[in-house]
C-alpha cells in the first residue's frame, strides 16, 4: 500500500472532517480528492462509509448554520464579506443570488457542487427567510447527496484510484510539485483576470459624491439603471432618485428601454 494510502487509512476520518470543514468555512480548499479517497478505501474494506458521512456531517453543518444565522442578521454584508474569500468574488454573489432566484430552495441541494457557492448558499438562505429546520433538511440532504456521489464514485472505482495512488507515490515529491504548481497557476490566471476586471471599472467608473454632484444640478444627460437582483433589492428596498430599475439578467431582453440618446451609469449594490 502507497504511503499516501496508508495516511488516508490511519487519519482518514480527521483528513475528511478537516477537509469538509475548510471548504465549507470559504477557504480554497478542495475536499473532493479526500472524499473520492475515502470512497475508494470503503470500497476495499478499510474505511466506513458510515464513519465517513458522520465525519462529513459534523464538519459541514455547524459552519453551515453559523453563516445562515449570519446571513437572517447580516444579510449582504456577509455575502460580500465570503466572497473576497473567494477565487472568483466578482460574481460570487450574483450567480448565486441567480441561482435561488431560478431554482429556489433547490439551490441548497445543488450549491455543494459548485466551488465557492456551497459557502454563500447558507447566508443567502437566511437573508431570503427560509425556516431553520427546513434550512437544517435541506443542508443535511445536500450534504448526503454531494459527499454520496464523491465517495460513491472512489467507492465503484476503488482499484483504478488506488493504481494511480500507487504511481503517484512512485513519483514521490514531484507529484507534490505538480498539483502545487497547478493551483498555483489557477489561483495566478484567477488574480490576473480579477486585475483585469478593476481595472476596467477604474476607466469607467463615478464615483458617489461624482454622480450626486451631477444630479444636484439637474443634469439630464444621463439615465441611472439599477441593476440589482431582486434578493437585493428586497433585502435593501432603497434606490437612487430616478432610476431605472432592470435586473443585470434582464438587461439583453429589455434593451429596448434603455435611451440611445443619454449616457448609461450603471447601479450594482
Amino acid at each position: 500500500m502507497s504511503d499516501t494510502l496508508q495516511s488516508l487509512v490511519q487519519y482518514g476520518y480527521v483528513l475528511l472532517f478537516a477537509f469538509v470543514l475548510a471548504e465549507q468555512i470559504g477557504l480554497p480548499v478542495p475536499a473532493v480528492p479526500v472524499l473520492l479517497g475515502v470512497g475508494a478505501l470503503a470500497g476495499s474494506g478499510r474505511m466506513s462509509l458510515t464513519l465517513a458521512f458522520g465525519a462529513a456531517l459534523a464538519a459541514s453543518l455547524p459552519p453551515d448554520l453559523f453563516w445562515y444565522e449570519l446571513g437572517r442578521r447580516r444579510g449582504n454584508h456577509v455575502l460580500r464579506h465570503l466572497c473576497r474569500i473567494s477565487l472568483e468574488p466578482d460574481s460570487c454573489v450574483r450567480r448565486t443570488e441567480d441561482l435561488f432566484v431560478k431554482q429556489g430552495r433547490k439551490t441548497l441541494v445543488i450549491a455543494k457542487f459548485l466551488p465557492g457557492l456551497s459557502t454563500v448558499a447558507p447566508p443567502l438562505a437566511g437573508m431570503v427567510g427560509i425556516g431553520r429546520l427546513q434550512f437544517i433538511a435541506l443542508d443535511i440532504a445536500a450534504l448526503i447527496l454531494w459527499a454520496g456521489t464523491w465517495m460513491g464514485l472512489g467507492y465503484v472505482f476503488s482499484d483504478a484510484l488506488e493504481l494511480v495512488a500507487s504511481r503517484a507515490a512512485r513519483l514521490g515529491n514531484w507529484t507534490a510539485v505538480v498539483i502545487g504548481a497547478a493551483f498555483g497557476a489557477y489561483i495566478l490566471i484567477k488574480f490576473v483576470q480579477r486585475r483585469r476586471f478593476l481595472r476596467g471599472l477604474r476607466i469607467a467608473r463615478i464615483t458617489p459624491d461624482e454622480l450626486k454632484g451631477r444630479l444636484d444640478k439637474g443634469d439630464d444627460t444621463f439615465v441611472i439603471v439599477d441593476t440589482r437582483s431582486v434578493l437585493d433589492v428586497n433585502a435593501a428596498p432603497y434606490a437612487i432618485p430616478g432610476a431605472m430599475w432592470i435586473a443585470a439578467e434582464d438587461i439583453e431582453r429589455r434593451r429596448h428601454d434603455l435611451p440611445r440618446d443619454r449616457e448609461i451609469i450603471l447601479y450594482c449594490s
